[in-house]
């Protein structure tokens, strides 16, 4: 087994093909991005394409009827349509396209601020070399090659697709009377009496049991009590929800 440093994680996170990716805002806070893959991004750039496929057929079958003034029409919303769709969205939109919303996707600079319109102007615009020879093939080999999944456009714009994470959902105490902890308690001991209680409904009853009489005697109640005075005691930590 090769030896390992104190920072042995860190220092083989660029080595590994790893959806993880850390950044240092100005404010010097980290930030641990996802980057997507090829096969995500495929799927959004699939879903846009076929938004925008059905918005131009609905709508150039209607300028049809206008005679020339259709023909005018058409060629400028060809135009929005084909350079603007991506660019207004992802700007817009906080980095998301139907598609990338679709998948959760999100297109970011590389220091994990939002988009903005010169980034998203540049790496859309370079989809045309992406593309070359055919079928994107410039940009899958690059994607597929680089550590953080980025096509040509994204290199030259410094920007990044990651996963748009949604924020864990809350956990709740378990149902009980708020009442005083008996003696004054460590931070650790407080998080310790408010993770048991959020985390009741995953253990079996018996386990429950055998945990809470561990603190029935310094909790000052009978063993048969203790499961109680923990979730009780925990609802007065976190307060009223």
């Amino acid at each position: 087994m090769p030896p390992t440093s104190p920072t042995g994680l860190e220092a083989s996170q660029p080595t590994r093909l790893d959806t993880r990716h850390q950044v240092e805002t100005p404010e010097g806070i980290d930030l641990v991005l996802r980057p997507a893959g090829a096969v995500p991004r495929a799927l959004a750039f699939a879903v846009d394409f076929l938004i925008r496929g059905a918005l131009l057929a609905t709508l150039l079958t209607l300028f049809a009827f206008l005679g020339k003034l259709g023909v005018g029409l058409s060629s400028i919303l060809l135009f929005l349509v084909n350079w603007w769709y991506m660019v207004l969205f992802e700007v817009l939109n906080q980095g998301r396209t139907p598609g990338k919303h679709m998948l959760g996707l999100r297109v970011i600079h590389d220091d994990g601020t939002p988009i903005g319109w010169a980034a998203s102007l540049t790496r859309n615009l370079l989809r045309t070399v992406d593309m070359l020879p055919f079928a994107y093939a410039f940009g899958l080999i690059s994607c597929l090659s680089h550590p953080t999944f980025k096509r040509l456009g994204d290199i030259a714009a410094g920007t990044l697709v990651v996963y748009r994470d949604t924020p864990p959902n809350a956990r709740q105490l378990a149902s009980a009377d708020i009442v005083p902890a008996p003696f004054p308690m460590s931070l650790n001991e407080q998080r310790a009496m408010i993770g048991f209680s959020e985390r009741a409904d995953e253990l079996s009853a018996s386990r429950r049991q055998e945990l809470a009489e561990i603190l029935a005697e310094p909790l000052r109640v009978p063993a048969e009590f203790a499961e109680s005075r923990i979730h009780g005691i925990a609802r007065g930590l976190v307060g009223p929800t």
